[in-house]
């Protein structure tokens, strides 16, 4: 008591003369603090439903472009909610951990970034009602961990019949898995893409497919033509013309270096004294004579391509055209690697005579002109390099990007089917499904997270009445209309293209599902386990004053 006392006497004290106390005393001034279900948690669903909003119009093959202008003023035209939520810079602490959500299923999977965003907003939006209603935070997280458990086991019981196996060496079979990726970023480009990809992850996937590495399929987007007249290439496109004037060798040893080709330089500085005019003649004629010494011993080695990391000397040059060798110049280093990975060469550090062992070999390396674009093409065959590349065709460079992000996602479902081949059906069907097994399962339970379960059940509807909405559908009727074939027992979903509800032959899989749900449902949870939040002030000084442009006056 005596205690309660003083402390009281001492806050009466700080009070009197004018102190902060309690957590304002503790942090610098200029920090913000939030607590409670009004001010933290509520304020956090907010934020998160309006980046999931923003998201939520690019679902599906309907789904529509955003124009992103990120800080150093490159524009991006695009549909992929992994580019959009990366190039908006998030600030906001709770929004920023769906984003984080977004880069998790990116990583793991590949593809389904948008349904995580997407599922998880809706989440909190259905969580917000229940707080509302007088719900702890706490108990509709819990409700909200159980269903997500009981969903995933419900997920394996949706899954298509004959889709455990897959024919790898079967371009078609794999082909069809590969659609529904490329459909939902590229629709209509689908049915020229899908075999391209298919065939290039093919070409190049290992014997033990768990090792299939997404780096080994390169893109390279040359502007001009059509999109259905891209096509794959068994090695390497550099876009870069070579340097000298052999265009074309066959069955050609490669020798790369990882620093320029040219007369050596000392690690140190030093000086040199020269005492007369013929002094310095013989010092440029012995570098000469070293410099053609060593180019002269690679070309004894068989060597028909010097493939230089940074410059290649005039000098050098010259050597190099003297032994009829082809010069190619690759200023990135990740370029570099991915040619030592295709030829088999090994890097060399110095510019000196190699050995035997560190040289590659490829197939062909030509310089060709493909729709004005100069470009170094390696071929190679598949038992030595695993390295494909799709050359893509298109009519502008946002476009090109956009397809390309398209492939990508391809490629890193293919890279899922290696280690699950399972598929589920598309079109918002498997959401429904599990939807409505979930409101069955959650009126058999007894406590309060009856109401979350129930919640998540509806929060899964979302997706169905995304693809409506994107493809111009009446989403009332169209939900009404899948709830009833799905009583029926009729596993359907939206087709937004045709703009009906019936079976699509297209297919999801269960890899990117079953980690779609758990990482949204993840996210969602930390957020409503949220009750304060507090920011420091942040760092550095006064901000500089907004000045209006120098000619305004």
């Amino acid at each position: 008591t005596k205690r309660r006392r003083d402390e009281e006497r001492a806050d009466r004290m700080v009070q009197s003369m004018g102190m902060p106390y309690g957590l304002q005393a503790m942090l610098k001034e200029g920090h913000k603090h939030f607590s409670g279900v009004d001010e933290a948690v509520i304020k956090s669903i907010e934020a998160c439903k309006a980046i999931a909003k923003c998201t939520r119009t690019s679902l599906g093959p309907t789904g529509l472009n955003k124009i992103i202008v990120n800080h150093l003023n490159k524009v991006y035209i695009t549909s992929d909610a992994g580019t959009i939520l990366t190039e908006l810079e998030v600030q906001h602490p709770a929004a920023k951990l769906l984003v984080h959500a977004v880069k998790a299923q990116q990583q793991e999977v590949g593809d389904g970034a948008n349904m995580v965003m997407t599922f998880a907003g809706e989440l909190l939006q259905k969580a917000e009602s229940l707080l509302r209603d007088g719900l702890h935070p706490t108990e509709v997280a819990d409700g909200y961990v159980k269903a997500s458990a009981k969903a995933l086991e419900f997920l394996e019981e949706i899954v298509v019949k004959d889709s455990k196996t897959l024919d790898f060496s079967s371009v078609e079979e794999v082909a069809d898995r590969l659609k529904g990726a490329l459909q939902s970023k590229q629709n209509g480009y689908e049915e020229y893409l899908a075999p391209i990809v298919a065939q290039a992850c093919i070409d190049i996937c290992p014997d033990n497919r768990h090792n299939f590495n997404v780096d080994n399929v390169r893109v390279a987007k040359l502007v001009g033509g059509f999109v259905d007249q891209s096509q794959i290439i068994q090695g390497i496109v550099i876009r870069r013309n070579v340097e000298g004037t052999v265009r074309s060798v066959e069955d050609a040893p490669v020798a790369i270096f990882s620093q320029g080709v040219d007369t050596a330089s000392t690690e140190t500085k030093g000086t040199v004294l020269i005492n007369s005019a013929q002094e310095l003649k013989d010092y440029h004629k012995s570098e000469e004579q070293e410099l053609e010494a060593i180019i002269k011993g690679i070309a004894d080695l068989g060597t028909k391509v010097i493939v230089s990391g940074q410059s290649i000397g005039e000098m050098a040059m010259h050597f190099i055209e003297k032994y009829e060798m082809m010069a190619i110049k690759i200023p990135s280093k990740f370029e570099l690697r991915r040619i030592c990975r295709a030829t088999g060469a090994q890097a060399i550090p110095k510019f000196i005579v190699p050995g035997k062992e560190q040289l590659g070999m490829a197939q062909k390396v030509e310089a060709m002109e493909i729709g004005g674009n100069k470009v170094t093409v390696i071929k190679q065959d598949r038992r030595v390099g695993k390295v494909a590349t799709i050359i893509l065709r298109g009519a502008t460079d946002h476009l090109m990007d956009d397809m390309e992000r398209a492939l990508d996602d391809a490629v890193n479902t293919f890279k899922a089917l290696c280690k699950d081949t399972r598929a589920l059906p598309a079109g918002g069907a498997t959401e429904m499904a599990l939807s409505r097994k979930l409101l069955e399962h959650g009126r058999k339970q007894t406590g309060l997270e009856q109401y979350a379960i129930a919640k998540y059940a509806e929060a899964l509807e979302v997706v169905p009445v995304s693809l409506a909405e994107n493809g111009g559908l009446p989403t009332t009727e169209t939900l009404a209309q899948l709830r009833a074939q799905h009583a029926a027992g009729n596993t359907v979903g939206v087709n937004a293209v045709t703009q009906e509800v019936a079976a699509l032959g297209i297919t999801d899989l269960y890899y990117t599902k079953y980690w779609a749900l758990k990482f949204a449902c993840d996210a969602a949870v930390t957020v409503l386990r949220v009750d304060q939040i507090i920011m420091a002030k942040q760092a550095g000084g006064p901000k500089k004053p907004q000045q209006g442009h120098w000619d305004d006056n």
